[in-house]
């Protein structure tokens, strides 16, 4: 399959060195181990912790938050990779964004969803909501039976 031509937006636009955006000329993407890997001085402290949460709180929800990422992909059949690759987005994204203002479940299913598709065993999101809906019933956490039946 052949790849078509880069389109670029109105107020972009492309030359030799690469492509233009704005002011900044974008041409190739440099991955290292040094900027791969999340900065020391973005590690402590998060952004829950200047909201308020403490150490040990931040931490039972980041095991909590995978332990769930864990679940799901065994329900959803993900290989492990899958599931490992959900668990390293869920981290990052909170060390960019606080527990205090997201919400872990939601983040964890959104965490699972991308990496389904990231590792090419994409699952429906249907699937991914009644699996996250079937483990939030087992923990108790919700007196509702059933989800409404769409349209």
């Amino acid at each position: 399959m052949a790849a078509g031509p880069l389109s670029v937006s109105s107020n972009a636009s492309t030359n030799n060195d690469g492509i233009l955006i704005g002011d900044k000329v974008y041409s190739e993407v440099y991955l290292t181990i040094d900027n791969s890997l999340i900065p020391e001085e973005r590690l402590s402290p998060t952004p829950s912790m200047v909201d308020g949460l403490d150490l040990n709180t931040e931490t039972d929800l980041r095991i909590l938050g995978c332990e769930l990422i864990q679940s799901a992909g065994i329900l959803l059949r993900l290989p492990q990779v899958a599931m490992a690759t959900g668990q390293v987005l869920f981290h990052r994204f909170f060390y960019s964004k606080s527990f205090v203002k997201h919400s872990f479940e939601i983040v964890a299913m959104a965490c699972i969803n991308l990496a389904s598709k990231i590792e090419e065993a994409p699952r429906r999101i249907r699937d991914v909501i009644n699996v996250f809906h079937h483990l939030r019933q087992i923990r108790g956490k919700n007196d509702q039976l059933h989800l409404p039946k769409p349209g």
